[in-house]
């Protein structure tokens, strides 16, 4: 394998630079937010999971009363 001069690597990684779709101001803003929202419910998901199961525990070992 050939080696690549530190110049040859900038003018590589600048050519891979270009090809790359930045997204646009709107379009990250609205992936924020989406994924924002899919934080909360699987947070909300998982509070509900978890006091189940605590529950559920407390029932089998008696401590419920």
């Amino acid at each position: 394998m050939a080696k690549t001069t530190p110049g040859e690597f900038i003018r590589q990684v600048r050519r891979e630079g270009a090809k790359v779709t930045w997204p646009t101001p709107k379009e990250a803003g609205i992936t924020s937010v989406m994924v924002f929202i899919m934080v909360v419910i699987m947070a909300v998901f998982f509070l509900g999971v978890d006091f189940m199961l605590n529950a559920g525990i407390q029932w089998i070992l008696g401590l419920g009363e």
